[in-house]
């Protein structure tokens, strides 16, 4: 039960200081939802820089007035991304709008979203993810261009039966297994580390997509994903397996506007995990976990409306779309590489983007052609499905900081008329030769893509939706904890390669 089901249905806002004297009403009704809802036990949830949740827990009893009025404090030099330890007060008031009850706890938990909160001046801290989405969302309406935007993210994942892995002085390795995976056909039941049954039925590599039962052996699993997100008010579309052997799955979100997607986002991932977990296995959204075979994106469907109009659509127009959604297109074009720093954030994720396995490298738009980055969707002929679709994004993106990027890319597109240039329908990018061709790229590294934000990040900081002390924190913490220690060490294909050389 969500708490807007005891407050007349009306959204309540976000409890910050400045909110305060409008809204007690909204901690007699968190402590009503408590009570009605026999609550023990209450889980606050925040989201640190790169896009994972982070809680804490109270009783009930230290839910009162005080806990919206001057926050929960915590330890922001411990959050990956935060504060430096001579700073590292802060706290955390929590948004009674996110109220919810978390289906996995075995007491009765009252889950909430928490904003991030300075305790000295009291305002919003300028690097909680979640305070960039309200920003973008509200530099939007001021620009006069749109008073909304509608987000669609699908959300790839795997999951495993089992998983381990190793990195130390002296050996590297890794080991994924799944039972319906395709090097898995001539494993008996003695040598199967899933312990499970030779049943056959395996998917074989870049097969998986569509396939029914016996074949497709987690329906039910991601059926019990779907109606877990369904009963907490996230609305989904559909689900199936992904084309990857080894359990890649699909669930696809119904749109919804920026920050409100950012938040089901993070309930997804949350989900997935969790339900994986009950049916004794992991899921992972890592991009890439299996060589040789497609790897997980977050396509992310965008369209801009305004007075509940909107504004990508013109029935004559390319593909059905606006001249507006041609300069938005434009814009991600132009951004795309700094684009990519947010939305492919992982070294992992440029193991994927690589021609020939549905993850696209090309920054050109197209309509139906998924092998461009941009696609313009044509299953519909309705205004109101017009939209875009950016394939390159991958599901390790914090979503709070990739959709407002993409939203202030395509607003820059808009206010400077970016011309896209000309689609490209009927080539398949993955087979030609692309220098030859001369298409513009993405960058093919996560370094190459912390590079081009570094050059191109002017048009982050328009509003103050962006701060530049978020995005050298950004860039200097990949470089730091993930660009350098991937580069000094050394790789097991290495050995293979040059031990003998």
């Amino acid at each position: 039960m969500a708490l807007k089901d005891i407050v007349q249905h009306k959204r309540m806002p976000g409890l910050s200081s400045v909110e305060w004297e409008e809204s007690k009403t909204a901690v007699d009704a968190i402590q009503q939802f408590i009570e009605n809802n026999k609550v023990e036990m209450v889980d606050i949830k925040f989201t640190d820089l790169l896009g994972t949740w982070q809680h804490l827990s109270l009783t009930p009893r230290e839910m009162g007035a005080a806990a919206f009025r001057e926050g929960i404090g915590f330890d922001g030099s411990s959050i990956r991304g935060f504060q430096g330890i001579e700073r590292s007060d802060m706290v955390l008031i929590p948004d009674a709008s996110t109220a919810l009850i978390d289906p996995f706890m075995t007491r009765r938990t009252l889950h909430l979203i928490a904003d991030i909160y300075d305790p000295v001046t009291r305002d919003r801290y300028g690097k909680d993810p979640r305070a960039v989405a309200e920003r973008a969302e509200s530099h939007l309406r001021d620009s006069g261009i749109a008073d909304l935007s509608c987000w669609g993210p699908e959300c790839e994942f795997f999951v495993f039966d089992s998983i381990s892995y190793d990195s130390e002085r002296d050996q590297a390795f890794y080991r994924v297994d799944s039972v319906e995976a395709a090097w898995n056909t001539g494993v008996d039941d003695k040598e199967s580390e899933s312990n499970n049954p030779n049943l056959g039925y395996k998917t074989e590599h870049k097969e998986g997509y569509f396939p029914v039962p016996p074949r497709d052996t987690l329906q039910d699993i991601r059926t019990e994903m779907v109606l877990t997100m369904e009963s907490l008010g996230i609305d989904t579309e559909v689900h199936h397996h992904e084309v990857a052997t080894a359990g890649q799955c699909e669930i696809d979100l119904r749109y919804d506007s920026l920050r409100a997607m950012a938040d089901k986002v993070l309930w997804y991932k949350y989900i997935v995990r969790n339900v994986a977990r009950q049916a004794g296995k992991t899921a992972t959204f890592m991009p890439k976990p299996i060589f040789e075979d497609n790897g997980s994106g977050m396509h992310v469907h965008q369209s801009l409306w305004k007075d509940e109009a909107p504004l990508f659509y013109d029935p004559e127009g390319y593909a059905g779309s606006s001249e507006m959604a041609r300069h938005y297109i434009g814009g991600l074009i132009k951004h795309g590489p700094a684009l990519m720093a947010f939305c492919a954030p992982t070294t992992n994720s440029y193991k994927r983007l690589v021609p020939g396995y549905e993850a696209p490298t090309t920054l050109v738009y197209s309509a139906r052609n998924r092998s461009a980055a941009i696609r313009i969707p044509m299953y519909s002929q309705s205004p109101k499905s017009k939209r875009l679709e950016f394939r390159s994004p991958d599901p390790t993106a914090n979503p709070y900081l990739a959709f407002s990027a993409l939203l202030m890319a395509g607003l820059d597109g808009i206010r400077n008329q970016i011309d896209p240039g000309d689609p490209v329908d009927d080539v398949d990018l993955f087979e030609i030769d692309l220098a030859e061709a001369g298409y513009p790229q993405l960058p093919n590294s996560l370094a190459g893509a912390l590079d081009a934000l570094e050059r191109d990040h002017a048009f982050l900081l328009e509003g103050g939706v962006f701060t530049e002390d978020l995005i050298q924190t950004w860039i200097g913490y990949k470089r730091n904890a993930e660009v350098d220690p991937m580069r000094m060490r050394p790789h097991p294909y290495e050995f293979q390669l040059y031990f003998d050389v």
